[in-house]
């Protein structure tokens, strides 16, 4: 089903009862992007705690950007996989588990930079924060559409900030990306969570194409869930020592 298409079937549907399908999609959204935060937890944790394995992702700079660039392929795969009729449920499910694995690896820095207490407390204010803005998009009767490209714009200029900090070291800057880097992912977060709804309502049934609009959801929100994880960790975090 082209993009469009379903575009139309979203805005049909709109002041509709949901489908029959849309409690189970819903389910599995969140399952999808549980297990998927459970495989980066695990494989960072094994990463962190292999000397060989963290020798290998950080011991030279290629290791790192191999593993940053094979990301940014797996995302765009699996967002352009979604709307293709060729490319199956199982195989775009296996991508995201491969993309979930090698963040993993790429996060497993975290476990030398700061305390375990501070990763727990951390990730525990995250899934706090993350839980009342997704409950919040869903449940608002607010259109949030345009708040979408304000929100990407403004992501635009955050990567443009962090990059341009690489070279400046301020640390002032970094407390400013830090703080603006929350807002936008908490933005993000009720936005998409109010996308996925729009557009598992409109879910006829179980088919693997309304499945697959379930998965690129569970990838949205487990995006929005690290990188807000990520930038509350610089304030909450603290040093290891």
């Amino acid at each position: 089903m082209e993009v469009r298409e379903w575009e139309k079937m979203v805005r049909e549907n709109e002041g509709m009862s949901l489908s029959l399908a849309f409690p189970a999609l819903m389910r599995k959204v969140y399952l999808w992007m549980t297990l998927a935060l459970a495989i980066s937890g695990v494989t960072a944790y094994i990463v962190a705690t292999s000397p060989g394995l963290l020798q290998m992702v950080y011991g030279n700079r290629w290791g790192i950007w191999a593993l940053i660039i094979a990301e940014f392929i797996l995302v765009w795969k699996i967002s352009r996989g979604v709307w293709n009729p060729n490319r199956s449920l199982a195989a775009t499910t296996v991508m995201f588990a491969i993309f979930s694995a090698l963040n993993g690896a790429t996060l497993s820095s975290i476990f030398a930079l700061f305390a375990p207490a501070a990763i727990i407390k951390t990730f525990m204010v995250t899934t706090a924060t993350f839980a009342a803005k997704a409950a919040y998009g869903y449940f608002t009767r607010r259109d949030m559409t345009k708040m979408g490209g304000l929100l990407m714009m403004a992501l635009i200029g955050l990567i443009i900030a962090g990059v341009v900090n690489m070279f400046l070291h301020s640390s002032m800057l970094d407390m400013v990306v830090s703080g603006v880097g929350v807002l936008i992912f908490v933005g993000l977060t009720a936005w998409d969570s109010q996308q996925i709804k729009m557009q598992l309502a409109a879910a006829p049934d179980m088919g693997e194409s309304s499945q697959k609009i379930a998965l690129a959801g569970a990838l949205s929100l487990y995006l929005d869930f690290v990188n807000l994880f990520l930038y509350l960790l610089r304030f909450l975090g603290g040093d290891r020592d």
